[in-house]
């Protein structure tokens, strides 16, 4: 049977080539309409991930926070904030200006880099900040000063808040649920 003919359907038998090129073309069209509804994934250009000794590095240079996002190989819930969180370029797009964005494997018992100091292990290091559940973010000071933990899954626009939160350094001033009111719409 060719591709291009689809049942007629209203009671006729046989295949109709109008049919099937209407039915492709709403098909398009529903289609076109809820992909621009989706959220953009594209990365951001300012946005990139860096590997703790780099970051660190960075961090220090930029006089940026750093956010680290830690994760392990085996966990869906770090996948999941990778696909649904730092995959939006909303997201990125702050990260990116506001943080130096590092990815630390907590199973990483390899890799070694120098942290106030001291040589350490990515698995050390989540060691060292008592992260025991994945994923965890850590928001740290240029110089690697604990702002906060974050530990679990977080949606999107929460995550966005959160990060709003920490980078406008509204922390030092207020409670985060006074900052959630203040940006709720009235």
């Amino acid at each position: 049977m060719d591709p291009l003919l689809l049942p007629c359907g209203h009671g006729t038998k046989g295949y109709s080539v109008m049919h099937g090129l209407l039915y492709r073309a709403q098909l398009f069209w529903v289609l076109l309409v809820v992909g621009m509804s989706l959220p953009v994934r594209a990365q951001s250009p300012e946005f990139r991930w860096f590997d703790p000794a780099s970051g660190l590095e960075e961090a220090r240079r930029s006089g940026k926070p750093m956010l680290i996002a830690v994760y392990t190989d085996w966990c869906s819930w770090c996948r999941r904030m990778d696909r649904e969180v730092y995959s939006r370029s909303d997201v990125q797009a702050y990260l990116g200006r506001t943080f130096v964005p590092i990815r630390l494997n907590a199973e990483d018992t390899e890799s070694r880099f120098v942290f106030r100091g001291q040589t350490v292990t990515p698995a050390q290091l989540a060691r060292a900040f008592r992260v025991s559940g994945y994923p965890t973010t850590l928001f740290l000071e240029p110089d690697g000063t604990l702002i906060a933990p974050l530990p679990g899954y977080h949606p999107p626009d929460r995550f966005l808040l959160i990060l709003r939160y920490v980078g406008e350094r509204a922390f030092e001033r207020m409670p985060f649920e006074d900052f959630v009111r203040m940006r709720a719409p009235q």
